[in-house]
């Protein structure tokens, strides 16, 4: 879309180590996030034969949900603006005719006019200018086209983020406050701001469902810890700080402590509040 503004920093974070770090965790963050993958195609209802457009697509999981329902005579298009999840997502596509994926930034990139869907697990709340990236999305839709995302819903619902950050700040201090209506994880937390953004950028039939549902972390508390020191809000203070082994390994025992309570005879299950937006371009 000529004129909108590109998401550079976005692009410079997860081409860094926060890029590498999703994808050598990656088996571990889609076990941990397949409730809301399986909600998001739930809500999305692909049909084989459909063309669908996965925003933010990561290393791959989504893309291939995706091109395993449309079938080999649909197609799905990944895009990630991250080099090393495109490189991760295209192995894992490997054998599916029916997939692609590309690294590019969805706010500028000229899509196709012609997809039956485009959908999101957690990529859709980066944008510097959102209103801006949701028009580029909304025009690679066919008219009728529907549009599927999850995004995460209030900052205290979601322990997963203020439990791990509340043990870094305990062991490392607090790094600089950063704005929440920021492109970040919870810019499009709130559900009328996410109605306001979507029907700036000319789509309607505009639905958000709060949900709540619990992450399936795999492995034990230890597992569950480590894992939130390698990506989320405890990483990014310990690169902040530049926080040592023994640094990590504090917080990683404070998350332990923290989470203590999600143990179940199952696994580690974490609450977390999750937005489930659908909407339409107008025919």
């Amino acid at each position: 879309m000529a004129g909108a503004p590109s998401n550079a920093d976005q692009a410079e974070f997860w081409s860094s180590a926060s890029g590498l770090s999703w994808v050598t965790h990656a088996a571990e963050m889609d076990a941990t996030f397949r409730p809301v993958l399986d909600g998001l195609l739930q809500r999305a209802a692909i049909a084989r034969h459909d063309r669908v457009l996965d925003l933010g697509c990561g290393a791959g999981a989504s893309t291939r949900a995706v091109a395993e329902r449309v079938g080999p005579a649909g197609f799905v298009l990944g895009a990630d603006i991250s080099p090393p999840l495109v490189q991760r997502a295209a192995e894992r596509l490997a054998g599916l005719p029916q997939a692609r994926v590309i690294c590019a930034d969805a706010a500028v990139h000229p899509f196709t006019d012609d997809f039956d869907h485009v959908v999101s697990r957690f990529g859709s709340m980066f944008f510097a200018d959102p209103v801006a990236g949701f028009v580029n999305l909304a025009a690679a839709l066919r008219p009728g086209g529907r549009m599927t995302l999850a995004t995460w819903g209030e900052i205290a619902a979601n322990p997963w983020f203020t439990l791990p950050a509340r043990a870094a700040k305990a062991v490392l201090g607090a790094p600089p406050k950063s704005d929440p209506d920021a492109p970040g994880p919870f810019s499009l937390r709130d559900p009328a701001q996410i109605a306001s953004v979507l029907r700036q950028a000319g789509l309607g039939q505009i639905a958000t469902e709060v949900t709540d549902l619990h992450l399936t972390v795999p492995g034990d508390l230890r597992d569950a810890a480590e894992l939130c020191t390698r990506i989320g809000p405890a990483a990014g203070t310990l690169r902040h700080f530049g926080g040592d082994e023994t640094a990590r390994l504090a917080i990683r025992d404070g998350i332990i402590e923290a989470f203590a309570g999600f143990r179940t005879a199952t696994g580690v299950r974490v609450p977390a509040q999750v937005n489930f937006v659908t909407a339409t371009r107008p025919v």
